[in-house]
């Protein structure tokens, strides 16, 4: 009875605070944009962090910002793919759903303009998948619509159960939850415009098996979006198993029946990385060696971009 009490404190908590940081960030910022500032301030907090070319001091930045910002785990401790570590899980209980919802992240990965870039259609389909407690899903939920549907998909009820209640109380009807498994996102077939993973797939323990999923789930045509860390920029304060860089998403993507569509690296410290499902079955990925190369370039010279716009000296 003890431990009931406790986590149906604790989920209240954590809605309540959803609603704080969700409504403090829509009455500080546009619709669509952050304020103008916003930019400039987040550029400030990543110079402060950022790594002037030691490794010591990108050690210690990074140990740093998971510091202040821990990702309680299941670590899947020695498991590899394609020459990358499997990063850890973020568990509900353990306090990743507070992670998810802190109050700097608006300035740290800028979800609204990340959503704007994508172009997301009234009336579409779209799946959040590893939704955590919903800070990417209402926003999406918004902008698709009443006549739109937004598939959240996480491996933990406790997150499920909190989305269910964040998006009630922000009067969102859109909003379908599904409870999926390490092997299989357990969406519909052939019916979701595009799928979204907000620094998820690098903790994919099946990446394969999901992915395959994932191409299912997609129409025809239909987009799939990466958002992750930069692992090229030894200055973004993220520890290596949570970054990755273009070349390897692009490395074990493409071979599962994806086309690269494009990198854009306006945010502080993230790619978003786009591929399309093939038009018919039949379709081959239309990339090469030299697409790779200029894709490569573009992050490479993206990342040193963002590095002086970290640190202007």
């Amino acid at each position: 009875m003890p431990r009931l009490a406790y986590r149906i404190g604790r989920l209240f908590a954590l809605i309540l605070a959803f609603a704080v940081v969700v409504r403090a960030q829509d009455s500080a910022s546009e619709p669509a944009k952050e304020p103008s500032d916003a930019k400039t301030k987040a550029k400030n907090k990543a110079k402060k962090r950022a790594d002037r070319g030691d490794a010591k001091s990108n050690a210690e930045a990074a140990g740093k910002f998971d510091a202040d910002h821990p990702r309680p785990a299941r670590t899947i401790k020695g498991r590899m793919y394609m020459g990358r570590p499997i990063a850890d899980v973020m568990s509900f209980e353990g306090g990743g759903a507070d992670w998810l919802v802190r109050p700097e992240r608006l300035q740290e990965e800028h979800p609204d303009e990340m959503l704007d870039a994508l172009k997301i259609a009234e009336g579409s389909t779209v799946a959040d998948v590893g939704a955590g407690v919903g800070y990417i899903t209402v926003r999406i939920a918004r902008r698709v619509g009443a006549k739109g549907v937004v598939y959240a998909t996480d491996l933990q009820k406790n997150m499920l159960d909190s989305l269910q209640v964040n998006a009630k109380n922000f009067g969102l009807t859109n909003i379908k939850t599904i409870l999926s498994s390490p092997t299989d996102p357990k969406l519909p077939k052939a019916k979701v415009d595009l799928i979204l993973m907000t620094d998820v797939y690098h903790e994919f323990a099946q990446p394969e098996l999901m992915i395959a999923g994932l191409r299912d789930a997609l129409k025809p045509g239909g987009r799939i979006v990466f958002v992750e860390f930069r692992g090229e920029d030894d200055a973004v304060p993220i520890k290596p198993e949570h970054k990755m860089t273009l070349r390897q998403v692009r490395k074990e993507i493409e071979p599962m029946g994806f086309a690269f569509v494009d990198s854009l690296e306006f945010l502080p410290w993230q790619h978003i990385i786009i591929f399309k499902k093939p038009e018919t079955a039949d379709s081959k990925n239309p990339t090469g060696s030299g697409s790779e190369k200029q894709a490569d370039r573009k992050s490479a010279g993206a990342a040193g971009s963002n590095r002086k716009a970290a640190d202007p000296d």
